[in-house]
């Protein structure tokens, strides 16, 4: 890599309006690895250091922020580590043997059932069991045995050789357990010289490893770029691969520290073999072990891990932001932990996995929750910003106020085809995940439309805290499970309500008390906690008894609480100490004897329940929606961010357009009236169309499938603007009411007389004179920037198509287009009256179905940015009498190019429908100012 180039490319992305950038070490696409010339210029060395040093230069000039992630490529891991150090990650492997009844076993000690991965010299023998076949607690796809039968003849193990007799009445199996190196490498290698190896992440030794090696890399000038970066250490989501179960040498003294009980005993139950189990106690007891080994594993993981490696962060002036998740562990709880916790459109099947990262965040007093997005499987040079806009919608109303744009590859490589070096595509000689973005992408020339857009939902949703009506208490804090609640993911969110996922560690956290009946009152100030059986353990209903104390604490400072399930009869999650479940149940009774406490068991009384504690959202829709909402609030404003998406992208069938009331509850103190954030083009408009009982303000919202608007309910004048204190209109008959430089105003499309009452209780009536007829052009001059190969992977020709079109079609039905890729600039001429004037009359310009990114210029003024979900702008203030000029600008996706450039890679892809497809058309209105 070429420091100059590097610097050029921080440039483009600064110039592209985007505020920080991730360096990450990944090529997965280049297929023939010995062009990678990792003795010299492989992650780590000085080369590359020299690399990043020139990254952080340039973004330092440009005010960007610079993240690093902790290795090459994922899991984590470090040059020089062996799979036989101490740090490297672990696995336990086992080994077994049949035995009848009376049999008597010599021999060596049963190996592995599996081999060891490449790499891998050395293993621990850790024990040796005997156990009792019990098909009672056989499952189709574990072998039964009896806990109390279980022997430990690990002291019996001489030479490596074992001898032992079954004993009569029943049939046996002997077990060994097997500790070594995992031998994983960070995917997609090889990355450095020493080999890098994934480190053991449940350890101190394995983050001294990560930390050390940053420590010895990190020269004066470096840690001085660092900092001024003000970025983050990265870790992506952790993968850790092996046929067993991870493992770690402090596992036996944390489990027994964990839960007074030692660990060796219940291995049958948690030993796997490729993922899956292969013994099992009693259903129940099995459950309870499982649930035992993770929550230690989890309490490892964030310990040792998490917090040691955010702590060296910030020593270095620096923060941490990981993906908290791919293990069985409490992500809840590690999101309180991070700095910045961060998910991922493509690993993510729902908003609920976004909302138990936001739980823990918030009740963490952090602010941010970041998101790898716009990772598509199959679509690069294909992926429309239509798409990635519908995806961050919804993951913003779940909490998600940071997108990390998966993303922008350096220029070049060896062997690598136009447009240029793809880190993930070609993909398996498929097109790959994600996009390359940057100028080699057509659409990067309206690209500042975008990150403008962007930066500006960030800006509104980093405001003040958030405010949530419910916190679901998850006994298992997993994420990336797809995995919701009861009532509130099927039914409360369509009406309204908002809620996150907290876990136990989490209700441990300063925030955790109640005030006013509201739980975190300066954060995300729920208003009820509800509790349901564990969904990742058949819905039992289990509570830890410290879980079940903290939430009577909670209920006895006023906090209304519901439990779904037959909680008076709950079980611990854990293998129970003698009388445990009769304390739970003991404190489960105080509880539930509480007024603000109620116990449901058909999740369709849910609702009632709510109403019945006196708990509402402060968002309501009056029938179901498929309107999503998130709610921030500073001491003079609140802010309402909603959007029409849907709760994961594979739900069917697709969103439809609403158009309905939604009610908006102020919780701040003082006047408010609301306010219109238009995050497309920076605007802020006081809405002129509005009732107000209270604290709640009715506001009408149409809205297209994954299209947002924000709301704002802030003191008059908060914006700048002059309407703060006017008069607003109830209701009206006309098309709109809404306030202009000129005050209230009245539009319509066609002639009539409107009525319209006004907040004084008046009552305005306006008639409004003839309105032209809405305008379809029925011709375009249409002008073709074609992109085509050039003698280089990185040089782009270009060739110029010009076209006259009667018809507007996509560019796949147009045969001088149909394989083309690049920008097309249409142009047409309307003509108005000769009485027109931008005083009484206006216009917008519906462009109907056009892809992918687009720019409009009437009268040879651009137009504000165009809201790609819903295509349709007022151009009223550039219209004139006699004839106007509009040009439409579209920016259309290499992918058809590509599949006759490169058939062996994108040929399978079908041709995509891009252009502009229309209708097109210019519809007037007249306005009048109400006085």
């Amino acid at each position: 890599m070429d420091p100059d180039e590097i610097a050029r490319e921080v440039d483009q992305i600064a110039d592209a309006g985007f505020g920080g950038v991730e360096i990450a070490a990944v090529h997965h696409s280049i297929k023939d690895k010995s062009v990678l010339d990792t003795a010299h210029h492989g992650w780590g060395s000085r080369p590359w250091l020299d690399r990043v040093e020139a990254a952080l230069q340039r973004a330092a000039r440009r005010g960007l922020t610079v993240d690093l992630t902790l290795g090459p490529s994922w899991p984590v891991a470090v040059p020089g580590v062996t799979p036989d150090d101490e740090s490297a990650a672990q696995e336990l492997a086992y080994g077994h043997v049949a035995l009848a009844a009376g049999a008597t076993y010599r021999g060596p000690v049963p190996p592995p059932a599996y081999e060891a991965a490449s790499g891998v010299q050395r293993q621990h023998l850790l024990a040796v069991q005997a156990a009792r076949v019990d098909t009672a607690n056989s499952t189709r796809k574990e072998t039964g045995l009896n806990l109390d039968s279980v022997r430990d003849l690990t002291a019996t193990v001489s030479d490596g050789t074992l001898t032992w007799t079954a004993p009569e009445g029943g049939d046996w199996v002997l077990i060994s357990y097997w500790q070594r190196g995992t031998g994983q490498q960070p995917e997609s290698g090889p990355h450095s010289s020493p080999a890098a190896y994934v480190v053991d992440h449940l350890s101190p030794v394995g983050t001294a490893a990560v930390t050390g090696r940053w420590d010895d890399m990190l020269t004066p000038s470096l840690r001085r770029l660092l900092k001024a970066a003000g970025g983050s250490f990265f870790e992506d989501s952790v993968e850790l691969e092996t046929d067993g179960l991870i493992w770690t040498s402090l596992l036996p003294e944390a489990f027994e520290q964990h839960t007074g009980r030692p660990l060796l005993p219940y291995l049958p139950a948690l030993v796997l073999n490729n993922s899956n189990q292969v013994f099992a106690f009693e259903g129940q007891l099995t459950r309870q072990i499982r649930h035992d080994f993770w929550e230690t594993v989890s309490g490892l993981f964030n310990r040792h891990h998490l917090r040691a490696l955010r702590d060296w962060a910030h020593s270095l002036d620096m923060t941490l932001r990981s993906q908290p998740y791919g293990l069985q562990t409490d992500a809840i709880a590690s999101a309180a932990i991070l700095d910045i916790p961060e998910g991922e459109s493509l690993g993510f099947k729902n908003l609920d996995d976004y909302r138990c990262l936001a739980g823990g965040r918030d009740m963490a007093g952090h602010t941010v929750l970041s998101c790898e997005a716009g990772a598509y499987n199959g679509t690069a040079y294909s992926t429309t910003w239509d798409r990635f806009l519908k995806t961050m919608g919804g993951a913003y109303a779940a909490g998600v106020n940071q997108t990390v744009v998966h993303g922008f590859s350096y220029t070049t490589a060896p062997g690598v085809s136009w447009p240029g070096f793809a880190a993930f595509s070609p993909y398996n000689g498929a097109p790959g995940y994600g996009e390359s973005w940057g100028p080699r992408q057509p659409t990067w020339r309206h690209i500042e439309d975008i990150s403008s857009y962007l930066g500006r939902v960030h800006q509104v949703l980093q405001a003040g805290t958030t405010r949530a009506d419910v916190a679901v208490f998850r006994q298992t804090g997993y994420t990336a499970t797809g995995i919701g609640a009861s009532w509130f993911t099927a039914t409360g969110i369509p009406l309204g309500w908002t809620h996150q996922f907290l876990s136990g560690p989490v209700l441990d956290l300063p925030s955790a008390t109640v005030s006013s009946g509201r739980l975190a009152p300066d954060g995300p100030g729920y208003k009820a906690l509800f509790v349901e059986g564990d969904f990742f353990y058949s819905s039992t209903p289990t509570l830890a008894v410290a879980d079940a104390r903290k939430l009577l604490k909670l209920a006895r400072a006023g906090l209304a609480v519901i439990l779904f399930g037959t909680f008076d009869q709950a079980l611990t999650p854990g293998v129970p100490a003698d009388g445990e479940n009769d304390q739970l149940r003991s404190v489960l009774a105080q509880l539930l004897a509480l007024p603000n406490v109620a116990q449901v068991t058909d999740k369709t009384a849910v609702g009632d329940a709510l109403a019945q504690l006196g708990v509402t959202p402060d968002v309501r829709y009056a029938t179901s929606s498929t309107l999503l909402n998130a709610h921030r609030a500073t001491a003079d404003a609140d802010f309402y961010y909603l959007c029409n998406g849907k709760h994961a992208e594979t739900v069917k069938p697709p969103v439809a357009a609403i158009d309905h009331d939604v009610t908006l509850r102020r919780t701040h103190r003082g006047a408010a009236v609301p306010y219109l954030l238009d995050a497309w083009t920076g605007e802020a408009v006081r809405l002129a169309h509005y009732t107000q009982d209270g604290d709640d303000f009715t506001v009408r919202v149409s809205l297209q499938p994954g299209q947002t608007m924000i709301v704002a309910l802030a003191r008059p004048g908060r914006f700048g603007d002059r309407n703060g204190t006017r008069p607003h209109a109830v209701a009206t008959d006309a098309d709109e009411v809404l306030f202009t430089g000129r005050g209230l105003t009245l539009r319509a499309t066609t002639s009539g007389t409107y009525t319209t009452r006004l907040s004084q209780e008046r009552t305005v009536t306006t008639k409004i004179p003839a309105v032209p007829e809405p305008i379809t052009p029925d011709q375009w001059q249409l002008d073709v920037d074609d992109w085509y190969p050039g003698s280089t992977a990185t040089r782009t020709e270009h060739v110029r198509r010009s076209l006259t079109l009667d018809t507007l079609a996509p560019w796949s039905q147009i045969s001088e287009l149909a394989d083309s890729g690049g920008i097309g600039r249409y142009r047409t001429t309307v003509t108005l009256p000769a009485d027109w004037t931008t005083a009484s009359r206006g216009a917008v310009l519906e462009l109907g179905q056009v892809s992918d990114t687009v720019r409009v210029t009437v009268n040879g003024t651009r137009v504000p940015s165009v809201d790609r979900l819903h295509p349709v702008l007022d151009v009223g203030l550039h219209l004139r009498a006699g004839r106007n000029s509009i040009e439409i600008e579209v920016a259309v996706p290499l992918i058809n190019r590509l599949r006759v450039a490169q058939p062996a890679v994108f040929g399978t892809t079908a041709r995509q429908s891009y252009g502009l497809v229309g209708p097109v058309r210019l519809v007037p209105y007249a306005q009048v100012v109400l006085g």
